[in-house]
């Protein structure tokens, strides 16, 4: 699927692995994916309306709405650039892919500074009348080189997510307890019966690297053959790789720019 903020520079598919480079393009549709699809993701804004809204509901006095608003307004906005890659991805593969994220992470910090483990990526993907479980992980790299150092990293970890029972018995779990009860119920228990009914192959992986440089199809091109060969139908992976328009150091400025132009 095509958004009008990307233009699609590479594409290859080798077996079950699919390779996309795309250029994010600095115009005026971008900022506002920016500023309203990654921003609302990264500051986790539906959940923390409704906390708001939750406290500020409370039979306080005018002594106690003193000390609430204290506790608002001390509110960390998150700006480390690999969060807001993390957030860029989901929000990309939301629009591109139609993934549906049960979870914001930035739910699971008890520190605002915190970086939690496990897949960066969890999630479902509908494909006909299947519902299969969606995993990955998001890389963002300042190198030049290409590949950058960090597709190595990436592959170990995607590889871990095929072959290592206890990764995924310990998302499957995290995962349960964030689906249980509600409308996301449905997607986990389909997503969980295609997994196991198939041997555990049923999967869709996401690889997602974002970076500074001029596109170049080496930077998923080695590691898209490799992974290749260890994966088989119904598994599907997709390297992705984002080229930002500008510098990574410019993300957070860029979402504070955007929300001065909207």
């Amino acid at each position: 699927m095509s958004v009008i903020f990307a233009s699609l520079v590479y594409e290859n598919q080798t077996q079950q692995v699919i390779l996309q480079g795309y250029n994010l393009l600095d115009n005026p549709s971008f900022n506002l994916f920016m500023n309203n699809d990654v921003a609302s993701r990264l500051n986790d804004e539906s959940e923390s309306n409704e906390f708001k809204s939750l406290l500020r509901g409370l039979p306080l006095t005018g002594f106690g709405n003193k000390h609430l608003e204290d506790i608002l307004s001390a509110s960390i906005q998150e700006e480390r650039d690999w969060a807001i890659a993390e957030a860029l991805a989901e929000t990309w593969l939301t629009h591109t892919h139609q993934v549906i994220w049960p979870w914001n992470m930035e739910r699971d910090k008890r520190n605002a500074r915190a970086s939690l483990p496990g897949a960066d990526l969890v999630g479902f993907i509908q494909s006909g009348s299947d519902t299969l479980l969606a995993l990955g992980e998001v890389k963002l790299s300042g190198e030049k080189k290409y590949p950058p150092s960090v597709m190595s990293s990436m592959h170990q970890q995607i590889d871990n997510l095929l072959k290592n029972p206890e990764s995924v018995a310990q998302l499957l779990k995290w995962l349960f307890s964030r689906c249980k009860a509600n409308e996301f119920e449905p997607l986990y228990k389909a997503s969980l019966a295609y997994y196991f009914n198939s041997g555990k192959s049923a999967i869709t992986l996401f690889g997602v690297l974002v970076r500074e440089t001029e596109a170049n199809e080496l930077d998923l091109q080695s590691h898209g053959e490799k992974l290749s060969k260890i994966l088989s139908s119904p598994s599907l992976c997709n390297l992705i790789a984002l080229y930002f328009p500008g510098k990574i150091s410019e993300f957070h400025t860029r979402l504070k720019r955007s929300e001065n132009e909207s």
